[in-house]
């Protein structure tokens, strides 16, 4: 999101207010299916004030993506992988990336959503990408430290990688609810995501060794 200027702590404190009340509305409803004056009502706030800080419908839509993923990037970026073992660092991110997902279901429904949407909304925004190329080379980075090492094979397409780490955790818990009545299992207990998360990092791993 671009630098705003500043403002008082109690506005701040609204429009923290209106970007979660967003999340939630959006988040349940879509953002064809949201309503401003239900954000609004959650937040305690008036539209006149959200339309003030955000603009539109479609503009609040866009922040609040673009601080879901923020948010994301700014837990990721904590694991510090450059700082690891090459093969533990690729196991911190794979476990991370099932856990995060499955811990803010919010957070796959907006990008469902947007999806539906063919990324109308995230074309506009230069901050999602600005957040992803410098992961990217950090995912570069630890697989040359991998292959120098003999412990990764040559050759790892980096973005073809991170797509397949996010894929493993993002299908298992998109479809979380399909997949049990399915199979009759409760994908969703800590005993399911931890057989998942083993199964992942064996997954990423066994392709990565040389």
């Amino acid at each position: 999101m671009p630098d705003t200027p500043a403002i008082s702590p109690r506005a701040a404190a609204t429009r923290r207010r209106i970007l979660d009340a967003a999340l939630a509305e959006f988040a349940a409803k879509g953002l064809a299916g949201a309503r401003v004056d239900e954000i609004a009502a959650r937040a305690d706030a008036n539209k006149r004030m959200l339309y003030a800080y955000f603009g539109n419908k479609e503009d609040l839509w866009l922040t609040v993506l673009e601080r879901a993923y923020a948010a994301k990037r700014e837990e990721e970026r904590a694991l510090r992988v450059d700082a690891l073992p090459p093969a533990e660092a690729m196991r911190r991110l794979v476990e991370f990336n099932l856990r995060y997902t499955a811990a803010h279901p919010e957070f796959v429904a907006l990008l469902n959503q947007e999806n539906i949407h063919r990324a109308e909304h995230l074309r506009r925004s230069a901050q999602v990408p600005a957040l992803y190329s410098p992961l990217l080379e950090s995912l570069r980075a630890v697989l040359a430290r991998g292959e120098r090492e003999g412990v990764f094979r040559r050759g790892v397409d980096p973005l073809q990688l991170y797509v397949t780490i996010v894929a493993l955790g993002h299908f298992y818990v998109a479809n979380m609810h399909t997949l049990s009545t399915i199979f009759g299992a409760g994908l969703g207990t800590e005993a399911a995501l931890r057989d998942r998360e083993r199964h992942c990092v064996e997954v990423a791993l066994g392709y990565l060794r040389p």
